[in-house]
């Protein structure tokens, strides 16, 4: 989401928002005219999820960047939410009508983050699950704040709170390893991340995380069904995608 150099190469929001603009202009091309490529954009169910990266590879990287320094997480998680704003302001400013934001899940249990600084490998980073925490909350204020705009039908998905479901009860969820990843290398297989031609697990199905940072097709799913059909009333809000589909 911020706007500055991180650890590997990736796009910024910002980037991707430029590039966003370019696809809507190309599509008042194709359509005609404005007003139907802004009817057709209404329709469109448009997923955003950032911030992971804000706090794995910037707020917790304290040897590489300053800011754990210079904002507590309480200022931090303003200062992303406040930019996040104008971010998606500038998405609904270009026809995006149905916005679902996916929140940051627990990035504090992954491989990581446990090879680095849990004591017994399995426990979570509490510092690092609470920031995450301080910011989600503000999504969901955000969420909020843009359904106010005319026409607008922004949701907040809970994917920490997914995710503190799945690692409270893995086995009723089809997982059994929640604390390694898959492919990886060092403890909780998570020091370094896959590397090419490495064998990952057999089971991958039964792991909660492909490597040191990315959830397993198998956690996506959960995710993902808990996205599109609310099983509990935490699971999002206002509504699921399913209802977001259908407003």
């Amino acid at each position: 989401m911020i706007d500055m150099n991180l650890q590997g190469q990736r796009i910024s929001f910002g980037g991707q928002l430029q590039n966003y603009q370019a696809a809507v202009q190309q599509l008042v091309s194709i359509l005609g005219d404005e007003d139907s490529a802004a009817s057709h954009l209404a329709r469109c169910i448009f997923t955003v999820g950032m911030g992971s990266n804000d706090y794995l590879n910037n707020y917790f990287m304290p040897a590489v960047y300053p800011t754990s320094q210079q904002y507590t997480p309480e200022q931090f998680a303003d200062a992303l939410a406040g930019q996040y704003a104008q971010q998606l302001r500038t998405l609904y400013s270009f026809g995006a009508r149905k916005v679902a934001l996916m929140g940051v899940g627990q990035v504090g249990c992954s491989p990581n983050e446990l090879a680095q600084r849990s004591p017994d490998g399995a426990t979570c980073a509490a510092e690092i699950n609470a920031a995450i925490d301080i910011f989600n909350r503000r999504l969901v204020a955000l969420v909020d704040q843009f359904n106010a705009l005319p026409g607008a039908h922004f949701t907040y998905i809970n994917a920490y709170g997914v995710f503190e479901d799945i690692l409270r009860a893995p086995g009723s969820h089809g997982l059994t390893v929640t604390n390694r990843g898959c492919c990886g290398v060092g403890r909780n297989n998570g020091q370094v991340t896959c590397l090419p031609f490495q064998t990952p697990c057999a089971n991958r199905n039964e792991y909660l995380f492909w490597d040191a940072f990315h959830p397993t097709e198998a956690a996506n799913i959960l995710v993902g069904r808990r996205a599109y059909s609310a099983a509990l009333p935490s699971d999002v809000h206002p509504v699921d995608l399913r209802t977001l589909a259908q407003l």
